[in-house]
């Protein structure tokens, strides 16, 4: 009986953690360059259940039984969402032959990180930024510095001002992204913050005045938020109809009449 008491409890933290993934996903429907993630639920190994028979010193198999389920992980989907034209000078959406590999280079704290959100702003220093402040980098790890936010972009990622090339984005390709770890503010990094490579020209085309939208689709995550609900419903039944059990084996069961 405890083991099904627990195995239906594993079952109401694993759908509770997808309810929380999916809320995430859903508060950030609007936020650009977001990758909307997804959970991988797995089984418990299996248990040999065994009978043991009296006077003999083997045992016959009974069968396997699952003792239940957890969150294995949780890994974003680089599937490129739809682009959206703004005119702002300072966004810039990322086009790339292989769905979701290609990514602008920041710097955070002195380490480098890697996103697909590109509206950008320019700081008081001429700095081109994130929206959060990090500065962006060109493609040889340095920050850029403009004297405004009136200047062009290329579909290369050259930068020019004033009818000369000043800097080129760092544009970098990731040949296996779902190896990427998701960070807070929209950012990417690598085990071990090791350096992706930078991409080629035929990986990628940016487009100025546009970003890239988030790919969170609403209408699944809704149906995949109802399904983890009822999930979690009906395993909070389960535990309620064990926990009535119990009570009925503790105090009318194994009650002694004198």
């Amino acid at each position: 009986m405890l083991r099904g008491l627990f195995t239906a409890a594993s079952g109401m933290y694993a759908s509770q953690r997808k309810t929380e993934m999916l809320t995430n996903n859903m508060a950030n429907a609007q936020t650009p360059g977001f990758k909307a993630d997804h959970s991988n639920v797995r089984a418990f190994p299996e248990m040999l259940i065994e009978r043991f028979n009296a006077g003999k010193s083997r045992s016959e198999r009974v069968g396997t039984l699952h003792t239940g389920v957890y969150v294995q992980e949780m890994l974003p989907r680089f599937v490129q969402g739809d682009s959206i034209q703004t005119e702002r000078p300072t966004d810039f959406a990322l086009f790339d032959r292989a769905e979701g590999t290609a990514f602008f280079s920041v710097e955070q704290d002195g380490q480098v990180k890697y996103t697909r959100n590109g509206r950008f702003t320019v700081d008081p220093s001429g700095t081109i930024t994130t929206e959060n402040g990090w500065p962006v980098l060109d493609m040889n790890g340095n920050q850029i510095r403009v004297t405004s936010d009136r200047f062009e972009v290329d579909e290369s990622g050259w930068i020019t001002e004033n009818g000369i090339q000043i800097a080129r984005f760092g544009i970098v390709r990731a040949d296996n992204p779902e190896n990427l770890a998701k960070e807070g503010d929209g950012l990417f990094r690598t085990e071990n913050n090791a350096a992706l490579p930078i991409a080629e020209n035929v990986d990628f085309t940016i487009s100025q005045g546009f970003v890239e939208k988030s790919n969170v689709d609403m209408s699944r995550s809704m149906t995949d938020m109802i399904t983890a609900y009822r999930t979690f419903e009906a395993n909070q039944k389960v535990v309620q109809a064990y926990d009535r059990s119990l009570d009925k084996a503790v105090n009318e069961v194994g009650r002694v009449n004198g």
